[in-house]
Parts: structure tokens; C-alpha cells; sequence
């Protein structure tokens, strides 16, 4: 259970920049984060500190993810690689099997890179310093400011899409996103009190997900409510201000789902650089590039068969792309071994979800009445 701390009735402020933060009533978030703070499995609460491996494993996981799916990955993970460097001694092709569904592969890899290089070139020690923190791959600027902060109790600025939009509510930040990260920034530094810098990220981060939520600000039962401008003025739901989205483009592609007599299908080990890297996928044409005269066809497919295209194209949103992918099946008669392209890493095996990418995941979800 969350506990209290009694430093909470002595809050002290820096003062970085012009800004009346002695309105922001840290006292009042701590004791709402004592009553109601997530309990997470990498979470400890002040003075206690969380392991850094710890903290470091949960925030890149925590990227682009949500809680609720990341809390088992992080349970398999730690249980599986208990510390750094069991992390950085596994294989590359292990880890990033276990990453499958969390999506954003590269944080895999990067996550697999940072292991190696805390476990053997820093003696499996953390830096405890946000420039420190910065040289490792993957992360960048909040991630550096997250950890320094929860894993070592560092006065470090930490700021993330949350955080961004307490603050802005609080102070009616009119400057749009993400000008005004730099600006949302300042007002963190000026306002985070020296008592529990552990927490206080932590404590805003779940105030933002209970109370300050997106759609919905719970104003009228706020403990924050007397120094929130946007509250104040009945105008919360519109902070923070963004910059208007440009619409995703569109790609268009071809998964080839090919099974064997035995129920085995083509699987392919995708390039280590570029999307989905290092993933196992079926073969795949069109979509991982940008070529959007291109149009992928079944004279891509990676050998002659009678390939059908499914009715239903399976429908995947990336970062800075939609995607329809058509899916090609065939079923290989026995006896018959196709000739591959050379080159290329494929193997035929027993096709199972957990080792697949989410979109590959949707390929093989769309060819299942098709399995022999």
C-alpha cells in the first residue's frame, strides 16, 4: 500500500524561470498520490528507489505502449533476464521474440545495445546522470530525465505526454505542441520541489491518468483545482493546444502465406535495419519503403505457385503510415520444394503468434480457415 511521508508538509521550490509556482501545491499531489498511486511491478516509493534496470526496462517498454499491456511483458522479461547483464548475454534473436506485440522493433534492438554496453563496458552499473544516460542507444532526452530521476532521486526534468498536459492546464500554455515542450519544460524545473524527486513524476503521471485525463478532466473533485488556470476558466479540455495532425499516407502491399504438406509456412528473418527489423514475417513486398507509385503484384511472390489473394486486405496503422496489406495464399502439395530467391533467410516452420510482429500476427490471424 502507498505510504505517507511526513517531508510533504515542507515543500520547497526552485525558481528557474518567471512563473508564479508557488500557486502549485505539491503537498496536495503527494497526498493524493499516497491515497491512490499505482501500484506497478517496477514502482518503488520514496525514500526506497527502484532499481535502475528496473526503470529502464519499464520506460522503453512504456514507449508508444500502455501500462496495462506492458506489465507482462515486464514480469516475462525480469523473470527470464533478472538483471542487465543476463539481458545482454541473451541472444538478440530471444530478445526481441519476447518483444513480439509490443511493437516500435527497434526499441528492441536499442534495448539490446544499451544492455550490452551498461553490462560490459560500464561494469553493469547505470549511469546515474541524465548526459550519461543520454549516450545510451534508445534513449533520449525524457527517457534520460525518467530514469535519473525514479531510479537515483535526481532533481532531472521529466516531461512526457502527461506530464505535458497537467502542466499546460495548470498554466493555460497557449503555445501549441510540441513548440511547447520547451516552454512545459521551464515550468517543471520551477516548480518540482526538492522533497521525494522520485516521486513526483510518478505522482503526476498518475494524477494525469486518474484525474487529468484526456477527454474527460475530473475538475470538480481536483486537489490541484485552485491553482489550475484552464480550470479556473472552464477550459481544461482544450489544453493542451496542438498543432493540427496531418493525415496518415496510405501504403499498399502483399503478404505471401505459403503452407506445406506438414502445416509448416515460408517464414522469413526480416534486415536488422528498417521496419520490423530482425522480425520474423511471412515474405512481404510493397509496403516498407517509400515507393508510392509502386504497385506490388503476385509476380512478387517469392517463388511460382498458384497463390490466391484473400477477399479482406488486413489493416495496420504505423507511426507515420496506414497500411492495407493484401494477403496471397498457397498450399504446397508434397514433395514439392519451391526454389527461393537467393539470398534470402527463410525457413519453413510450425508458424506460432508470439513469435510474430503485431502486423504479422493479423496476416496469420486472416489465413487460419486456410490452414491445412
Amino acid at each position: 500500500m502507498p505510504n505517507n511521508h511526513a517531508d510533504t508538509q515542507m515543500v520547497t521550490h526552485n525558481s528557474d524561470i518567471s512563473v508564479n509556482d508557488s500557486a502549485f501545491d505539491p503537498v496536495a499531489l503527494f497526498a493524493w498520490y499516497d491515497r491512490h498511486g499505482r501500484d506497478l511491478p517496477w514502482r518503488h516509493r520514496w525514500p526506497a528507489l527502484a532499481p535502475a534496470y528496473h526503470v529502464w526496462l519499464s520506460e522503453i517498454m512504456l514507449q508508444q505502449t500502455v501500462v496495462a499491456t506492458v506489465i507482462p511483458y515486464f514480469l516475462d522479461f525480469t523473470r527470464r533476464w533478472p538483471d542487465v547483464t543476463a539481458l545482454a548475454s541473451a541472444p538478440l534473436d530471444d530478445v526481441l521474440a519476447a518483444w513480439a506485440g509490443l511493437g516500435y522493433y527497434a526499441r528492441a534492438r536499442n534495448l539490446h545495445k544499451a544492455a550490452n554496453k551498461v553490462a560490459f563496458e560500464l561494469g553493469g552499473i547505470f549511469p546515474a546522470d541524465v548526459g550519461g544516460l543520454r549516450d545510451l542507444p534508445g534513449i533520449g532526452p525524457y527517457t534520460a530525465g525518467a530514469i535519473s530521476a525514479i531510479a537515483f532521486g535526481q532533481h532531472s526534468t521529466v516531461v512526457d505526454g502527461n506530464i505535458e498536459r497537467v502542466l499546460a492546464r495548470q498554466y493555460a500554455v497557449t503555445t501549441p505542441l510540441p513548440a511547447a515542450k520547451v516552454e512545459i519544460s521551464a515550468i517543471y524545473a520551477a516548480i518540482r520541489p526538492d522533497q521525494r524527486p522520485s516521486d513526483f513524476p510518478q505522482a503526476l503521471m498518475d494524477f494525469a491518468n486518474a484525474v487529468c485525463t484526456v477527454k474527460a478532466p475530473g475538475c470538480s473533485s481536483c486537489p490541484l483545482a485552485t491553482s489550475c488556470i484552464a480550470g479556473r476558466q472552464g477550459t481544461a479540455a482544450s489544453f493542451p493546444v496542438k498543432t493540427a495532425k496531418k493525415p496518415k499516407p496510405a501504403r499498399r502491399g502483399i503478404a505471401f502465406v505459403a503452407f506445406d504438406a506438414e502445416g509448416r509456412c515460408l517464414l522469413v528473418k526480416r534486415p536488422d535495419k528498417g521496419l520490423l527489423g530482425g522480425m520474423l514475417a511471412f515474405p512481404s513486398v510493397g509496403w516498407d519503403h517509400r515507393a508510392p507509385d509502386s504497385v506490388a503484384s503476385l509476380d512478387d511472390a517469392p517463388f511460382a505457385a498458384d497463390w490466391v489473394i484473400l477477399d479482406d486486405p488486413v489493416q495496420h496503422v504505423f507511426t507515420h503510415f496506414a497500411l492495407d496489406m493484401q494477403v496471397a495464399v498457397t498450399r504446397l502439395d508434397t514433395g514439392i520444394s519451391p526454389d527461393l530467391p537467393d539470398g534470402i533467410d527463410a525457413n519453413w516452420v510450425t508458424p506460432r503468434a508470439a513469435d510474430l510482429p503485431s502486423l504479422m500476427r493479423k496476416v496469420l490471424k486472416a489465413v487460419q480457415p486456410h490452414y491445412p
